[in-house]
């Protein structure tokens, strides 16, 4: 029984005002990402594009996929290590968002971006997920495994120790900032709840996120008790 229940999650959203951007980073000009579609599109060629998933967009991708599929990353692994301000948290109460970090295995799903809405659907997708200059280099091809074979596949937010932009935490200190740290666009735990939610629903199962749904329920009914 996942111990981080609607109700808990319900504790920790809030109406939050739009900040702006994330402090400290540069806002992607349309002209750079115009640039970064356009290198997506090249480095693709004429394949099929396909997206892999592993946190919300699972389960929210704002596109209609052309077919998804269950798919194995090696080489990285799911991690709550990218701190934020903005979104799902604040300056004052800042949050975690997930990432992809070197080592371990991911599971996930793939996406393929339909044929007919290739561009629009690309274009949507990149300045969703990318919108700072900064970031840039966290988007990367990787090799995805399927029933149908491996497959290259477009992810976002997958970390290097050259960008120096993630640091992983431990589980009981992360949980802390997901458990408090609430934006405009909701809380951290509603995030870890919904990503656990449709992981499930798909039959996967990461043992990292299930023991740090434990850790932020635990937390959020501690803050509550005080």
């Amino acid at each position: 029984m996942m111990m981080l229940t609607r109700e808990l999650v319900a504790l920790t959203k809030r109406d939050v005002r739009d900040d702006g951007p994330e402090p400290g980073w540069t806002p992607l000009s349309r002209a750079e990402l115009d640039k970064l579609v356009r290198r997506i599109e090249s480095e693709a060629g004429d394949d099929p594009l396909f997206v892999f998933a592993y946190g919300s967009l699972i389960w929210n991708p704002e596109f209609e996929p052309a077919s998804r599929e269950r798919a194995t990353i090696h080489g990285w692994h799911r991690s709550f290590s990218l701190k934020i301000e903005r979104w799902r948290a604040t300056s004052d109460q800042p949050g975690l968002m997930m990432v992809l970090e070197r080592g371990g295995q991911c599971n996930g799903i793939v996406l393929e971006l339909s044929s007919e809405r290739l561009q629009e659907d690309l274009r949507m997708l990149v300045a969703r997920e990318i919108k700072y200059r900064e970031v840039i280099d966290m988007v990367r091809w990787v090799p995805v495994r399927t029933k149908a074979g491996v497959r290259k596949a477009l992810t976002f937010w997958a970390s290097t120790k050259r960008a120096g932009l993630t640091r992983p935490l431990p589980s009981e200190q992360a949980s802390l900032l997901i458990a408090r740290a609430c934006g405009q666009g909701g809380s951290c735990a509603e995030y870890l709840h919904n990503t656990i939610v449709d992981l499930r629903a798909e039959g996967i199962h990461d043992r990292n996120l299930w023991r740090m749904q434990a850790l932020v329920a635990e937390e959020i009914v501690g803050l509550h008790r005080r």
